[in-house]
């Protein structure tokens, strides 16, 4: 009955149209209320959800990646990964891929992935007699690369989820390989498009040219370094290279390459505190609502049902996947993460899963929902940049979401696929 009063109240308070934030702040306090929780035990819990130095990440990398997108850094980027795969039939879907796997390392976002991107890719598809929706469906299906590979927003969240359990810096590195295997798969399923469909070749780059192109993405490329770079060398924690980057950002986009206007950045500024100011309220609330389900005992509750489902771990763990699928396609991916991680992780590691493992299998479920109606961020996006109705881009989506699905099995019975790395790097 507690567990029904408290998801209950979510459940409700979402159909009616709160706001995420406020819908689970809103159900801890009448959780809290119906198991006579003081009140103020909440509130002591919400405060302390944001008061952790850790956080300073998320503001840090969500400006880097917004100043870098505003700056041109995009185009340059489409520019540099024509260099590699543009030649090849079929090369602007996988330019569109290796773009977006750059800038995903650098803005750590799927909807600043699709809507950078998107807007300077799918019309050059479409000017190449590419369809516009298919356009649409790779820009959207190779930005979910960005929540897996540094600096994901959602890895952070996912350890701040965890309570400290698993950092910042092993996230990052274990989701290096299973992004890059995701645009692999991508790039090989948009081959096969290209020569059945005879999408047409591009023209190699002059040397001297591609010498030009790639020094004038030097610049925002070298964000990347300045990442992953600091944490792996432990020169900088987490929060310190976010800093760092987010100057190096600045740097590189005002004095550098010159595209954004100075009259513009307050502009800039005030969007993105409007952003770190809804998730911070989000991490907050969710603080409360995590301590309300631990009073219920509600982690420990659905451990044991999960666990009398079967023993057996691999098909525990496809009905994990299952739930984070479905899921994902009615909320968005920061507040489940927050919600589900307390209640999902000890299933987990009662299986014997590692949780920088679970990370990554969490991450990819939520990453595909951001792309699955009816509730896809990245798929609205994408719509939009593509001026595409979601119909349209949903059925050129279905083949993507099944070569995602094949990459999700492999995350999920693949344990190495995302702790070879951070085990070779000495970061778990």
């Amino acid at each position: 009955m507690d567990a029904l009063i408290l998801l209950g109240s979510l459940l409700v308070l979402l159909m009616v149209g709160f706001p995420v934030a406020f819908a689970v702040g809103l159900s801890a306090f009448i959780g809290a209320w119906w198991i006579d929780l003081p009140l103020e035990a909440v509130v002591i819990q919400v405060t302390n959800g944001i008061n952790k130095f850790s956080l300073l990440t998320i503001p840090f990398f969500i400006l880097a990646g917004a100043i870098m997108a505003e700056g041109g850094i995009a185009r340059r980027l489409v520019n540099f990964a024509y260099i590699f795969v543009g030649f090849i039939r079929g090369g602007l879907s996988l330019v569109n891929i290796v773009a977006s796997t750059f800038f995903g390392a650098i803005s750590g976002s799927s909807v600043a992935d699709t809507a950078s991107i998107g807007s300077v890719m799918i019309p050059q598809m479409e000017e190449k007699g590419y369809p516009r929706d298919f356009a649409a469906a790779v820009t959207a299906s190779g930005s979910v690369q960005a929540v897996l590979t540094p600096p994901s927003h959602n890895s952070v969240i996912y350890s701040l989820a965890t309570g400290g359990m698993v950092t910042i810096s092993s996230l990052f590195v274990a989701g290096i390989f299973p992004g890059l295997l995701l645009g692999a798969c991508l790039m090989v399923m948009c081959l096969g498009f290209a020569r059945k469909r005879g999408y047409p070749k591009g023209e190699r780059i002059p040397f001297r040219q591609a010498l030009k192109i790639f020094f004038d993405a030097f610049w925002g490329l070298f964000t990347v370094v300045i990442i992953m770079g600091g944490i792996l060398s432990g020169i900088f924690t987490a929060s310190e290279s976010a800093a760092i980057a987010c100057i190096w950002a600045f740097f590189v986009t005002m004095f550098v390459y010159r595209d954004f206007k100075w009259s513009q950045l307050h502009i800039l500024l005030f969007r993105t505190i409007k952003t770190v100011t809804i998730v911070m309220v989000l991490i907050a609330f969710a603080a409360g609502f995590g301590a309300v389900m631990t009073f219920m005992q509600l982690p420990t509750l659905i451990t044991e049902a999960f666990t009398s489902l079967s023993d057996n771990k691999y098909v525990i763990l496809m009905c994990i996947n299952i739930l984070l699928l479905v899921v994902g396609t009615l909320m968005d991916m920061a507040p489940l993460i927050l919600i589900l991680t307390p209640v999902l992780l000890p299933v987990a590691t009662a299986l014997g899963v590692d949780p920088v493992h679970f990370g990554m299998i969490m991450l990819t479920n939520l990453g595909i929902g951001l792309i699955t109606p009816p509730v896809g961020t990245v798929l609205f996006v994408a719509s939009a940049v593509s001026k595409q109705k979601i119909e349209q881009v949903v059925g050129a989506m279905l083949p993507f979401y099944g070569m995602l699905f094949l990459v999700l099995l492999l995350i999920t019975y693949v344990p190495a696929i995302s702790l070879w790395l951070p085990r070779l790097m000495g970061v778990m």
